[in-house]
């Protein structure tokens, strides 16, 4: 028998076979802590920072100047004056073109978007009423305005979405009224027309 002996190509070193299992087990290992670590993001998840979200916009690039005007259970009055009261919160107060122009990098950027937003961050029972009013008008022109209510937990719901035609400067309309029942639920999802501007003016 000779004393060496030559190996074939298919023995493996003990030893190197350890090395190269505690290497496969630290890559796997060191995997599973990466995806802890960076879980995916989950698409169409909202991360949920209000009950309810009423969108009131009319056609981009208007210079006409139309606001929100909401009361709540309590008849506390939220709009451009006055932006939170309680759980209600109006985002923003849209002035057609005269807030819409930024300056980025020394060059001038227009945003046409015209769009506020009333926020209402939990379920208070009794009667929201949101109100839409042609504050300023630019051209003279009718505005149509659309109004979208959306529930936003435990899930996005539409619940109400209509467009309303504002004629000329001063006018005021109802965009939706709506209940919430003191187990949360929503009711009662109307028109039923309601001044709110002019309550505050007297």
């Amino acid at each position: 028998m000779p004393l060496f002996q030559r190996k074939s190509n298919f023995d493996i070193d003990p030893f190197t076979d350890l090395l190269f299992n505690v290497l496969l087990t630290f890559t796997f290992l060191f995997l599973i802590a990466l995806l802890l670590l960076n879980p995916p993001a989950k698409s169409g998840i909202i991360d949920p920072k209000a009950e309810f979200i009423v969108t009131v916009s009319w056609p981009d690039g208007s210079p006409d100047d139309i606001d929100v005007w909401a009361t709540g259970p309590e008849g506390k009055k939220v709009w451009y004056k006055r932006a939170q009261d309680g759980l209600m919160h109006l985002d923003r107060d849209d002035r057609g073109l005269a807030n819409d122009t930024q300056v980025v990098n020394g060059t001038e950027v227009v945003n046409p978007l015209n769009q506020e937003v009333l926020t209402i961050r939990g379920r208070p029972p009794g009667e929201f009423i949101v109100n839409i009013h042609y504050f300023k008008s630019e051209t003279s022109e009718k505005v149509p305005v659309t109004i979208y209510l959306a529930e936003v937990n435990p899930v996005m719901k539409v619940l109400h979405y209509n467009t309303t035609l504002l004629s000329e400067e001063g006018d005021e309309a109802t965009a939706v009224r709506f209940s919430i029942t003191p187990s949360g639920q929503v009711t009662n999802i109307n028109q039923l027309q309601k001044s709110i501007v002019k309550a505050i003016s007297k």
